[in-house]
């Protein structure tokens, strides 16, 4: 019997890796075998997330600091990591922010943070890793985190900047998968919707939160913790060959209406 989703060996780096979403895509490949190089700001928390991942899964962790808006720091980080492992596999380009006040009121600053994190870092890391491994390999699959609002607007929380961004990563993703197909490198993102994370869960269980849920999304619900892990998965399968520059929705049906 195959398992298509079969990632033993293989080492994948996972930007945003310290908490959220980042740390459930993280365990949904080391589930698969996949050896994970756990990527953020905060060291205390990287390691915590990488011990706790080779205690569960039994893979090979290693947790780097890394600053995505920093290109020696993303250079460096993607050294060390083919000095440990020989070779990147997988890259889910997680890490990201998000600024919300009306558009009107979004500061210079806010705006141009939005873009150096969400869309210039999330080039700065695919760059670095394609050229080094990927490349060199003619092999590679990377998944850029998106989101829902990359593709639609809101009127729950003005976040014009954050729209910008992830609209960009909608279309790097195009943009790099037709570069790097004749690589064997396919390049996909994931638009999550509202997930519930230790941080959203307030909000998102709030009487407002809720009742938007029944209005706009037709599952009539957000996300529950591992319902992203299949679409990582997907994107991340040597046997996907054959899918690259999409753009996958994970939101309830939110971006059908």
């Amino acid at each position: 019997m195959k398992n298509y989703f079969d990632l033993k060996g293989q080492v994948a780096i996972v930007t945003g890796c310290s908490t959220g979403l980042g740390v459930q895509m993280a365990k949904a490949l080391a589930n698969q075998g996949a050896n994970i190089v756990v990527v953020a700001r905060r060291q205390n928390l990287i390691e915590e997330v990488a011990n706790s991942l080779t205690e569960e899964f039994g893979v090979e962790t290693l947790p780097i600091r890394c600053d995505i808006t920093d290109t020696e720091n993303v250079e460096s980080m993607v050294d060390a990591v083919l000095e440990r492992f020989g070779r990147i596999d997988i890259l889910v380009n997680n890490a990201g922010t998000g600024a919300v006040a009306p558009a009107e009121d979004i500061t210079d600053d806010q705006f141009h943070n939005e873009m150096n994190i969400d869309l210039f870092g999330s080039f700065r890391v695919a760059r670095a890793v394609a050229k080094k491994a990927m490349i060199p390999a003619k092999y590679g699959r990377i998944i850029n985190i998106a989101s829902m609002y990359g593709l639609v607007g809101n009127k729950i929380a003005g976040s014009a900047p954050y729209h910008a961004a992830k609209g960009g990563v909608v279309n790097l993703t195009r943009a790099l998968a037709a570069e790097w197909g004749k690589y064997s490198i396919t390049v996909n993102a994931i638009c999550p919707g509202y997930f519930y994370t230790p941080l959203t869960v307030e909000t998102l269980n709030s009487d407002f939160f809720q009742q938007n849920a029944k209005t706009m999304i037709p599952e009539e619900r957000y996300g529950n913790e591992g319902e992203l892990d299949t679409a990582v998965l997907f994107l991340s399968s040597p046997a996907s060959s054959y899918v690259t520059g999409v753009n996958l929705p994970v939101d309830g049906g939110y971006t059908a209406m």
